[in-house]
């Protein structure tokens, strides 16, 4: 949202062409959508609330829902960062796309995820 030519936009086009598959539970969405409604991130992107609203159900609407099993918590330092790891964990989902992989350590390894940035997953899906 905040940057529409760097590599998280160029994931979305991915996205939107099947070549990656973007994975949600309810908490998750809800967090992206809280996370993406502050003003800072709409005033960054250019955006008036109701372009954010938009935009996030855009991207809502384009990921794949998933029904959250199993509850892994604790595992991370960080709350938000739980709802990925675990909607990553339900989903059985190959990789989480990040810019914090620090927060993440190795933890995902354990589910046999691993965790890239979004210029490491292009640079793999476009040889």
């Amino acid at each position: 949202m905040r940057s529409p030519k760097g590599a998280s936009a160029a994931l979305l086009m991915e996205a939107r062409r099947d070549k990656i598959t973007i994975l949600a539970n309810v908490a998750l969405a809800l967090e992206y959508e809280a996370t993406c409604r502050r003003a800072e991130h709409g005033v960054a992107a250019g955006l008036r609330p109701a372009q954010v609203g938009v935009f996030v159900d855009a991207v809502i609407a384009m990921a794949e829902p998933v029904e959250t099993h199993f509850l892994w918590r604790p595992q991370l330092r960080d709350p938000a960062d739980e709802m990925v790891l675990e909607a990553a964990a339900n989903g059985q989902a190959a990789a989480i796309v990040t810019f914090n992989s620090k927060d993440f350590g190795n933890i995902p390894l354990q589910f046999g995820i691993e965790v890239l940035s979004p210029v490491d997953v292009l640079r793999r899906i476009k040889p």
